[in-house]
C-alpha cells in the first residue's frame, strides 16, 4: 500500500474521548466538527506523498512550518514526535532530557509533552490541514517506561509495570498482569518468539495478545484520529507479534478532512527471523535494506546502476517507506546523515526523484557527538512537570539543521509530485558516480557523486523549454530533445513539468546551474589535435573551471564527424582566467603553453 495523495483542508477538529480529558495546563475549551463524509467527492485531495519528519520539532512549530514552507512547497505530510506522556529523565547535571525519554510512555495521555500542550497539538494538527499537510504520529505502542519510577510529564505517577491512570480520567490502567508474557530482556535475535515477547532493552513490553491491552492501544490511536491525525508510524513494530498489530489495526476510525483509513507504516529491520514482509498486510514497512545500500552508495561515489532499484527485502514500490537516515540510524549507525555534507543532500535529492517506495525526509538537530542529547531547550517552566521545554525550531540558528530546507532538497517534493509514477528511463551515465535518468516524460534528473563538474548532454522526452532546477538554482532548457547542464560536483539538477519558465526572469534569470561569473556559460570550439585515449578540458581560476586541477574543468566533446574540433559550454566570467588542457585516461595533463586565456572565447586553437 503506498502512502495515498494528501489534500488541503480547513477547520477544526473533533477532540478524541479521554485525550483531553484533564487539561494539565489552562486553555480554550475544544471545539467539535463533524467528521469528514465517507463519500470520496467530499474528502480534500492535493499536495502528495513525500514526508517530512520534523523530529522534536514543538506542536507550534510544525504548525508554522506547514504553513510557511511544507504546504507551499507540496510536501504531504509530516512526521511528528510521539504526543503522549513521557517519563522525564535528568540526563546530566543542569537538566539535559536525552531524546530517546520520549519513546517511554507513562500514559497515553497527550495534555503535556516538551513539546507543548493537547491543545496546542490539536491546533497544529488543524493548521498544517490547512495546508495540505497531514499529520502523522509516532505511535508507541509495543512498550511502556523502563525500570524505576517517577512522575510523567503531564504529572502522572508511575513505576514499570504500574500506570494507573492511560487516559487521565481515572478509569482505565495497565498492572503487572496487562505486561509479558515473558519479563526479560530479548536474549536470542535469531527466536522469532522471543524477539517480539521480551523486553526491548529492557522495556515494559505490553501483552498484546489481551485484547484489552488491545482495546487501550486502540483507543488512544482513535483518539488521535479523532482529532484529526491522518496516520502513524507504528515504532518498534517488529518487536509486536504482526498478528496482534492486524487485530489493534483492524478497527481505526475514518480520517476527518482527508477521508479514508489512517496511512500506516511500521518500524522493522526486517531479517531471516523476521522479513518485512511479515508485516505488509497491515500496511507499509520501513525499507532498512534500501537505507543502507542507497546511502553507502552515495557515501562511496557508486551510483551510476541506481536507475532501476530491486524490490528491497521483498518491499514492492508500493509497500516500502524509504529514508537516507532517521533519528536512529544518524546517531548509531551513520552511513550517511547532514554532518557529510552535500553527498547526503544528494542522496536525499535521489531518494525524493526515484519512484520506489514513499520518501521520508529527516530533518533534525545539531546534537553534537553526544547521541543521547535532547533537542534545544529553554530549560524549565514553573509548575511544568515536563523538565526542560523544547524550543520553537528555527531554521535560521544553527542548533536546527533543518535538512529538508536545504536547496537541493527543499523543490523535490513539486518534482515528486509532478512526475507521479512514472517510469524510470536510464539516459546517461558516466563513470560510477554520475548517473542522469527520465521520469517518463514528466521529468529529468542526473546527479554528480563526484569531485569534478558533469558536463552532461543528453537526451530527455521532457517537452522543450525552459526549467528551474528543483534541485538547486538556475534553468536550464530541453530543445530538440535533449538537454545540456553542467551538473556540479557533489551536486544534481532536477526538471519536470510545471516547473517551466516562461520568462526566464521567472526562474533567475535563465541561469545554469554553477556558473555564477557568467550563469547561462558560453559556447566554445576548441581545435586541438589529440592521441587516442586523450581528452580536451577548460580548466581554470574558478571552482567551476576546477581552480586550475584538471580533472575538475569543463571536458569538451567531439567525435568523428567534427574531430579535431572540441567543444562545449563553459561559464567564463569577464575576468576568468583559463586553459586548454588535454588530460589521457592516466590523468596526465598536457597544458597549451602561453599565457592564460583571459574572458570568454568562441573559437580557439590549441598553442604548442
Amino acid at each position: 500500500m503506498k502512502l495515498s495523495g494528501l489534500g488541503a483542508a480547513a477547520g477544526s477538529v473533533l477532540v478524541g474521548a479521554g485525550l483531553l480529558a484533564v487539561p494539565l495546563l489552562p486553555g480554550p475549551a475544544p471545539r467539535q466538527i463533524e467528521t469528514a463524509s465517507t463519500d470520496a467527492t467530499a474528502a480534500a485531495t492535493g499536495n502528495g506523498e513525500a514526508v517530512v519528519h520534523l523530529f522534536q520539532w514543538t506542536w507550534d512549530a510544525v504548525a508554522n512550518e506547514c504553513t510557511d514552507f511544507l504546504g507551499p512547497r507540496g510536501f504531504g505530510a509530516v512526521k511528528v514526535s510521539p504526543p503522549q506522556e513521557h517519563v522525564v529523565i535528568p540526563y546530566a547535571e543542569g537538566g539535559n532530557h536525552p531524546w530517546w525519554q520520549d519513546y517511554q510512555p507513562v500514559s497515553y495521555r497527550i495534555d503535556n509533552t516538551r513539546r507543548g500542550t493537547a491543545e496546542e497539538f490539536e491546533a497544529m494538527v488543524s493548521t498544517c490541514a490547512d495546508s495540505g499537510v497531514k499529520v502523522y504520529v509516532d505511535a508507541v505502542i509495543n512498550h511502556m517506561t523502563g525500570d524505576g519510577s517517577g512522575t510523567g510529564s503531564a504529572g502522572t505517577e508511575w513505576a514499570k509495570y504500574d500506570h494507573p491512570d492511560l487516559f487521565g480520567d481515572g478509569g482505565a490502567g495497565y498492572d503487572r498482569a496487562d505486561f509479558g508474557p515473558c519479563y526479560e530482556e530479548i536474549a536470542d535475535w535469531n527466536d522469532k518468539w522471543e524477539v517480539q515477547n521480551c523486553q526491548l532493552v529492557g522495556l515494559a513490553d505490553l501483552d498484546t495478545a489481551d485484547p484489552r491491552v488491545r482495546a487501550q492501544i486502540r483507543r488512544y490511536l482513535n483518539d488521535l484520529v479523532d482529532m484529526g491525525v491522518a496516520g502513524f508510524r507504528v515504532d518498534a513494530a517488529k518487536h509486536v507479534p504482526e498478528e496482534h498489530i492486524g487485530a489493534i489495526l483492524s478497527d481505526l476510525h475514518e480520517v476527518p478532512v482527508f477521508g479514508g483509513r489512517p496511512e500506516i507504516y511500521q518500524e522493522v529491520i526486517g531479517d531471516q527471523t523476521i522479513p518485512y514482509t511479515a508485516y505488509t498486510p497491515y500496511g507499509d514497512v520501513t525499507a532498512f535494506d534500501y537505507q543502507r545500500d542507497i546511502s553507502g552508495r552515495f557515501a562511496n561515489g557508486d551510483i551510476s546502476g541506481l536507475a532501476h532499484l530491486p524490490d528491497y527485502g521483498g518491499l514492492s514500490d508500493e509497500q516500502a517507506t524509504v529514508f537516507i537516515d532517521n533519528h536512529d540510524s544518524q546517531r548509531y549507525h551513520p552511513t550517511l546523515t547532514f554532518k557529510d555534507g552535500d553527498r547526503y543532500y544528494l542522496a536525499t535529492a535521489f531518494m525524493l526523484a526515484h519512484p520506489y517506495g514513499t520518501p521520508v525526509v529527516m530533518s533534525s538537530y545539531d546534537f553534537g557527538d553526544n547521541v543521547t542529547e535532547g533537542p534545544p531547550s529553554t530549560g524549565s517552566e514553573p509548575g511544568n512537570p515536563a523538565g526542560w521545554i523544547t524550543e520553537d525550531a528555527d531554521c535560521s540558528d544553527s542548533e536546527w539543521v533543518c535538512e529538508h530546507r536545504h536547496p537541493a532538497v527543499a523543490g523535490m517534493a513539486a518534482f515528486r509530485n509532478a512526475t507521479g509514477d512514472t517510469p524510470v528511463v536510464q539516459r546517461a551515465t558516466d563513470g560510477a558516480s554520475r548517473l542522469a535518468f527520465d521520469r517518463g516524460d514528466r521529468g529529468f534528473a542526473a546527479f554528480n557523486a563526484s569531485g569534478g563538474t558533469w558536463n552532461l548532454t543528453a537526451d530527455t522526452a521532457l517537452p522543450d523549454g525552459s526549467y528551474e532546477n528543483a534541485a538547486g538554482s538556475g534553468t536550464l532548457t530541453v530543445a530538440d530533445g535533449r538537454v545540456s547542464a553542467r551538473v556540479p560536483a557533489n551536486g544534481a539538477v532536477a526538471l519536470h513539468v510545471g516547473g517551466t519558465c516562461d520568462d526566464s526572469a521567472e526562474c533567475g534569470g535563465g541561469t545554469d546551474p554553477g556558473d555564477p561569473d557568467d550563469p547561462a556559460g558560453s559556447s566554445v570550439s576548441a581545435t586541438v589535435e589529440t592521441w587516442y585515449g586523450q581528452e580536451v578540458y577548460v580548466v581554470g581560476s574558478t571552482p567551476e573551471l576546477g581552480s586550475w586541477n584538471p580533472l575538475d574543468g569543463v571536458r569538451l566533446s567531439t567525435d568523428e564527424s567534427t574531430y579535431p574540433v572540441w567543444s562545449g559550454t563553459v561559464p567564463f566570467g569577464a575576468d576568468t582566467e583559463w586553459k586548454l588542457v588535454k588530460v589521457d585516461g592516466a590523468g596526465n595533463a598536457e597544458w597549451e603553453s602561453g599565457a592564460n586565456r583571459v574572458g570568454p572565447a568562441s573559437t580557439v586553437t590549441w598553442r604548442d
